[in-house]
């Protein structure tokens, strides 16, 4: 890639449809985990209308009314007013869970099983997972998806406190940003639209988004002269959320992860227990760059490993740091070091990283990375000084 670009990145809302459906999914497996942190979780769900459908595969000793899950996370978003087709109260809810296959169950499990060859956990499908971070913004993370996070992140909150009446669930936000000598130097474009009730003017959502959202959060030394704000730009926006798009669990994984700015694996991550390394591996890569850039090995690193179903290791592991890192270091040195500092183990992810938790409810919305909340144990930095004893 050219030094010199615009690269843009977009956020979703808790009431977009997709995002409903990451919602109700991540609610499924804490209620799970609250109850059995050894549950294992695979939960899709799909929403249209007013139907909603819960599926996926479950093995747990927890006792839940899935229905009623459902319903508590749909009102939490707000889906509650009179008009919603999508209604808390009112959405119909079919169930299709059934446990867990038993075949991919002894392949997970610490057992030894005729075929498997060891008796340690295994990772739960194969795949490929992808880790990123750079020194762009605070949480070292790529600032157009954190911009756009943040855009999303007020506008709920405020609709969340009931001032501004017109406000509705379903939502989108986009940043576009330029970068000169691949540093971000301004915001081009801002794009936000925003579902609002049927009475209120295009010209009061506007002003509103621009004065009270865009202005007051994001940075006012890349905002120019020159920066186009795009507020609802087909004009309106009254029909929304699953009754105007249909919804599923894991459609969002650009917004998840690092908003195209570092590579994806193509795993989801909402509604699945940490034996799967779809989540629990992107974590973990999320984890080794973070560390990488704390440190100032480098300013920007990206991890890939992969695995085979039922393997107890990565079969792969490879560091690129993009030419950013510093003293001669090179990518070869840094992934030596990682390996010595990490283990990639799935059951050693868990462990190093305190998974078994139901926490993943704080992480559905508004990005899996780049938040504060000391339960998201891989935002932390607290391996910067082994990773550089190791690099000694």
């Amino acid at each position: 890639m050219s030094k010199n670009f615009i690269f843009s990145s977009e956020s979703v809302g808790e009431g977009h449809p997709d995002k409903v459906c990451d919602t109700i999914s991540d609610a499924v497996l804490d209620a799970c985990l609250t109850q059995d942190k050894f549950s294992r979780v695979a939960c899709e769900t799909y929403a249209k209308s007013n139907l909603v459908v819960v599926g996926g595969e479950i093995t747990t000793k927890a006792r839940l009314d899935f229905n009623q899950i459902a319903r508590d996370a749909i009102r939490e978003i707000g889906y509650t007013h009179d008009d919603d087709v999508f209604h808390a109260d009112r959405v119909l809810i079919l169930n299709a869970i059934t446990s867990q296959s038993p075949d991919i169950a002894q392949g997970v499990d610490a057992k030894a099983a005729e075929g498997k060859g060891h008796a340690e956990q295994g990772a739960g499908d194969q795949g490929l997972m992808f880790g990123y971070a750079c020194n762009e913004t605070p949480e070292l993370m790529p600032a157009p998806i954190m911009f756009a996070h943040q855009l999303g992140a007020e506008l709920t909150r405020i609709r969340k406190t009931g001032k501004v009446a017109w406000l509705r669930p379903d939502a989108k936000s986009q940043v576009s940003v330029q970068y000169v000598n691949d540093q971000p130097v301004a915001i081009t474009n801002v794009v936000i639209s925003t579902q609002h009730s049927a009475d209120v003017k295009h010209k009061t959502i506007k002003d509103f988004c621009i004065e009270q959202i865009i202005k007051k959060v994001l940075p006012k030394h890349l905002l120019t002269k020159k920066t186009q704000f795009l507020i609802n730009p087909t004009g309106r926006f009254v029909v929304g959320g699953p009754q105007g798009d249909t919804g599923l669990t894991g459609r969002k994984i650009i917004v998840d992860s690092y908003g195209g700015m570092g590579r994806h694996g193509g795993g989801a991550f909402s509604g699945k227990d940490p034996s799967k390394v779809d989540r629990s591996a992107a974590y973990m890569g999320r984890y080794v760059a973070k560390n990488i850039v704390a440190a100032g090995i480098a300013t920007s690193a990206e991890i890939q490993f992969a695995y085979a179903i039922g393997h107890p290791e990565p079969v792969s592991v490879c560091i690129n740091t993009f030419g950013t890192a510093v003293d001669g270091i090179t990518d070869e040195q840094i992934e030596q070091a990682v390996r010595a500092v990490f283990s990639f183990k799935p059951a050693n992810i868990i462990k190093q990283l305190n998974l078994l938790r139901p926490i993943y409810s704080k992480t559905t919305n508004y990005g899996h990375f780049g938040k504060s909340d000391k339960d998201l144990t891989w935002e932390a930095t607290d391996k910067v000084a082994a990773l550089k004893k190791a690099l000694a």
